[in-house]
């Protein structure tokens, strides 16, 4: 896919979540490498990320947004959309953002360095490893947890948290969600 990596593997596990053509909204999308995947599979994509240069690849194929999310005001407000993807990135007073901007029937798949990467490589800092569970504590709360992972992960070698979880639709009908 022009010289990007390939989607993450625990994307594309869970993106059968996603509504069909539901509105994909990438946090910190960097070249896009999420956004291609699923705008080639016919969804409207949006994708924030500080470095106009990696958006300027992203022209006609996303909604880009040129932002310094962590130190201005955040672009998004008021906005859902039916999928909100987090990769490789960790600002945790985004936290409520995030959360807010996953619509009802919507999901959000959040996966980023894990306390332990310290020991095998980069990232280092405590500031952008989380502490055991804390995507759970951070989503767990108000969105359907369908899938979690905390632990170690062969190639590249890597300690990850990731979560799968969906914020369910008003109403007493329970969403089945194939696993």
């Amino acid at each position: 896919m022009d010289g990007l990596p390939a989607p993450s593997p625990w994307i594309l596990r869970w993106a059968h979540l996603v509504p069909t053509g539901g509105a994909v909204f990438d946090v910190a999308c960097g070249r896009g490498r999420h956004l291609r995947w699923f705008a080639s599979r016919g969804h409207p994509a949006t994708g924030v990320d500080r470095a106009p240069e990696a958006l300027a690849i992203l022209q006609g194929i996303a909604e880009t947004v040129e932002a310094d999310i962590e130190n201005g005001p955040w672009p998004f407000a008021g906005r859902q959309f039916d999928a909100v993807i987090v990769t490789n990135y960790l600002w945790r007073p985004l936290f409520p953002r995030i959360l807010a901007a996953v619509a009802p029937g919507g999901v959000l798949l959040h996966e980023t360095f894990a306390q332990g990467n310290e020991t095998v490589g980069k990232p280092s800092r405590a500031d952008f490893l989380l502490a055991p569970g804390e995507l759970l504590r951070a989503y767990g709360g108000e969105l359907r947890v369908v899938a979690f992972e905390d632990g170690f992960l062969e190639e590249p070698p890597r300690f990850v948290q990731r979560i799968a979880a969906v914020r369910e639709r008003p109403g007493p009908t329970r969403h089945r969600y194939t696993l």
